[in-house]
């Protein structure tokens, strides 16, 4: 795994959304102020939603419909942006070339209609390939059929399987452990004693970490609280995608200073 990592040496923190989801220091989430913001903050990653519109421009947005109901799929990039949605592309010719970006695709219920090759992953995996080229980047996705896709049309970029919130982490490790990812990337909501996992039902948190990486991917914990993402840290995850970037920073960088 060493010799090729996505986020290696030391720990990675990934902005949320940007800055973090909803508003943080009042920008709301997936604008172009919320990246640019992330990344003058000394981020070293952005996590991006994408979806896509009905004339196959993409677009950073995390639900499938905007706050009226409109679902993105029908509706034109132009229409899309006008309601305040913000073009890929805009965020790419923007973000420092620095700034890693962990892709996280959105697929549609339209895509099972689709050939694979004009799919939304589809779709993504030029930008991707192009991105890929100055700047470290990620595909992720909850979609282990996208990800297939990915590696298909994408092959040279990693990809990361993303699993929701009180996902069991036991299923979740064996199946990314079975596809190719290099990446885990589970809800930190698994990752401790739930309602559909009780304590009795849960590993030790060390033990879920290394058995990724005996498995030869790496980590990426997405959406922890402060006090949580210490205990992942002392467990040695490989990322930490954050919902607020300047208290993560704040509260965190010490830390990682010595990772």
């Amino acid at each position: 795994m060493d010799g090729n990592r996505v986020f290696g040496p030391g720990l990675a923190l990934l902005g949320h959304r940007g800055l973090g989801r909803g508003i943080v220091d009042g920008i709301p989430e997936n604008t172009l102020e919320s990246f640019l913001a992330a990344a003058a903050l000394g981020i070293d990653w952005v996590e991006v939603d994408v979806r896509r519109t009905s004339d196959d421009r993409l677009v950073v947005a995390h639900n499938p419909a905007n706050a009226d109901g409109v679902f993105y799929a029908d509706i034109t990039g132009t229409e899309a942006t006008g309601d305040g949605a913000l073009d890929l592309d805009e965020l790419l010719a923007a973000l420092p070339a620095g700034i890693g970006i962990d892709f996280d695709v959105k697929t549609s219920m339209e895509d099972a209609t689709r050939h694979r090759t004009e799919t939304t992953m589809a779709q993504l995996a030029g930008v991707a390939r192009r991105e890929s080229r100055r700047r470290p980047t990620l595909i992720s996705s909850f979609d282990a059929g996208a990800l297939d896709i990915a590696k298909e049309l994408a092959p040279g970029v990693p990809r990361g399987l993303l699993t929701w919130v009180e996902f069991p982490i036991g299923q979740a490790v064996a199946m990314a452990g079975h596809l190719d990812v290099q990446v885990l990337a589970p809800h930190w909501g698994s990752l401790r004693p739930n309602d559909r996992e009780p304590v009795e039902l849960h590993r030790p948190l060390e033990y879920v970490v290394e058995t990724v990486h005996a498995s030869g991917r790496e980590f990426l914990a997405w959406c922890p609280t402060v006090k949580f993402a210490q205990q992942l840290l002392d467990a040695g995850v490989d990322a930490l995608c954050v919902n607020n970037v300047p208290k993560a920073i704040a509260a965190l960088r010490g830390e990682l200073a010595t990772v």
